[in-house]
């Protein structure tokens, strides 16, 4: 062994000092006892930051029936069409409602597919070890998103209910589906570039290329099935008496000069016997000529041979393209205040890049609580992996004591994170509650999460207000509750990233 081989091992007696001093240390030995036995995290869950956070919430959104991801990596997909969902739902006063994740799905992959394809066209010069190659040929097809390549989806090809084009097993568990796609993309990928080297024109080689995307749509059509043109929609709206239920009768203040309380038709809730000339009172007359059969008397929403596109438009009552991302990423070279933009990131070619603005924290947070206070929801990006108990539903480093547990505290802060590829953007969810302490600032979060409702609290997650500031990195806002100073960044020349940069991670 040479000498500088020698400087760079781990030496014997360097090994015996660790023993040593672990040895000797009665709290590593208690705490290799509970982290082998029961696992890290729940060696490291801290039972009185657990406590500290209760899952009740001042301000608090009314969402649907949880969803369920499963196997795949759509979470910026689910998380978008829980956003546009609640819209939906309480415009049109359902009690529940579920777009179909697979539908986006198949055009995801389909779009994906074919921007991989012109992406190779772009770079028939780039060698294929080059650092631009590389990022553009790692993922061609996978499931990863942003919220923007959601938007691009939907003004193409609308929106369907999961009734018209439901789960399958490969939207499921799509890792078999994907891994052969890209596979096939990647040899079409090599032919393009071996063609280009004999000489053959581009005319020529988008022509392949659109020969080639007719084999994706029969991959994708096998794995999903294909998608619906038209549809039939069906839908019943909420009974108005379930929320009247406990309401007291207002036949008092609706009596006539004469005290007749000929308009009551409260039903069950009225309350008129007491009053003068109450047998003028309608409720029970209502009651036995509409006497109780069964039958679902809901007030019925229905559409024939609806297209996608058309009924996006009729009944979500939100434009996609009415929000903005916007990041909050303290690095030095990406400087707050300024509009970016990451090449190579579309999934549909004709739809541009992905962009974002980046704020300060503060910005960035109150665009957060003016939307929720004004009642919509958030869709929000971060890194779901750090100091969560995923299974019970926590996000905060005071639940998850790990600094504790290994005896060493974790003093990176969100720009190293970012910088060093330590905590990166890779799952999306949904924002529907906050809680306002004495003096009006958050301190903990209500988040939905896609992961089926065994995952956390019936579906909802608990986020710690400092969390929140450590890994939430991207929100998507309404343009009405960005800040006059943020709103006119977006009229400005956006600066370029590279695909390998931080903040360019598709959350899966």
């Amino acid at each position: 062994m040479t000498a500088n081989a020698s400087a760079r091992a781990i030496k014997p007696e360097l090994l015996r000092t660790y023993t040593e001093d672990f040895n000797k240390d009665r709290a590593n030995l208690i705490a290799a006892d509970a982290a082998v036995s029961a696992g890290v995290l729940k060696a490291a869950t801290d039972y009185r930051g657990v406590r500290a956070l209760p899952r009740d919430f001042s301000i608090e959104l009314k969402q649907g029936s949880i969803t369920d991801q499963e196997r795949s990596g759509r979470c910026w997909m689910f998380a978008s069409l829980n956003t546009l969902r609640y819209e939906l739902m309480h415009r049109w006063n359902l009690e529940d409602f579920e777009f179909s994740e697979t539908y986006l799905f198949f055009w995801d992959a389909m779009e994906k597919s074919n921007t991989y394809l012109e992406n190779v066209l772009r770079t028939l010069d780039e060698a294929t070890d080059s650092r631009l190659f590389e990022a553009i040929n790692e993922s061609p097809a996978d499931d990863g998103g942003w919220w923007q390549m959601f938007a691009a989806l939907v003004n193409k090809y609308g929106l369907v209910p999961k009734s018209a084009y439901p789960e399958s097993e490969n939207s499921r568990n799509s890792d078999d589906f994907k891994q052969y796609l890209n596979s096939k993309l990647r040899e079409f990928a090599a032919e393009l570039r071996r063609r280009s080297a004999a000489g053959t024109s581009e005319d020529e080689l988008r022509a392949l290329k659109d020969e080639y995307m007719g084999t994706v749509y029969r991959i994708c059509a096998v794995a999903l099935g294909e998608p619906p043109e038209k549809f039939d929609f069906f839908a019943r709206t909420k009974d108005d008496d379930e929320d009247k239920k406990g309401e007291a009768c207002k036949c008092k203040a609706e009596a006539d000069a004469d005290g007749k309380a000929e308009s009551c038709k409260c039903g069950d809730s009225c309350k008129c016997e007491g009053k003068s000339d109450a047998k003028a009172c309608k409720c029970d007359k209502d009651k036995s000529d509409k006497p109780k059969t069964g039958k679902d008397e809901r007030p019925q929403i229905r559409e024939i041979g609806i297209t996608p596109l058309e009924f996006y438009k009729k009944y979500v009552p939100v434009d996609v393209n009415d929000f903005v991302t916007l990041a909050n990423a303290p690095l030095k070279n990406r400087p707050f205040n300024q509009r970016y933009r990451i090449r190579f990131s579309a999934n549909v070619a004709e739809a541009g890049d992905m962009e974002f603005v980046n704020v300060p924290l503060d910005v960035f947070k109150k665009a957060a609580l003016d939307q929720l206070t004004a009642g919509h929801p958030i869709w929000f990006a971060c890194d779901c992996t750090q100091f969560a108990l995923r299974k019970d539903g926590f996000f905060d480093q005071s639940v998850v004591r790990v600094d504790q547990l290994f005896g060493t505290e974790f003093t990176g802060d969100k720009a190293h994170g970012l910088e060093y590829g330590d905590s990166p953007s890779n799952h999306a969810m949904t924002f529907t509650g906050v809680n306002l302490g004495e003096d009006g600032k958050p301190n903990r979060w209500k988040v939905e999460n896609s992961w089926g409702k065994d995952a956390g609290k019936d579906g909802y997650y608990v986020m710690s207000d400092a969390w929140f500031d450590r890994y939430v990195t991207e929100l998507i806002i309404r343009k009405e509750y960005l800040d006059d100073a943020t709103r006119a960044l977006l009229t400005t020349e956006p600066v370029e990233l590279d695909p390998w940069q931080p903040l360019t991670r598709r959350c899966r």
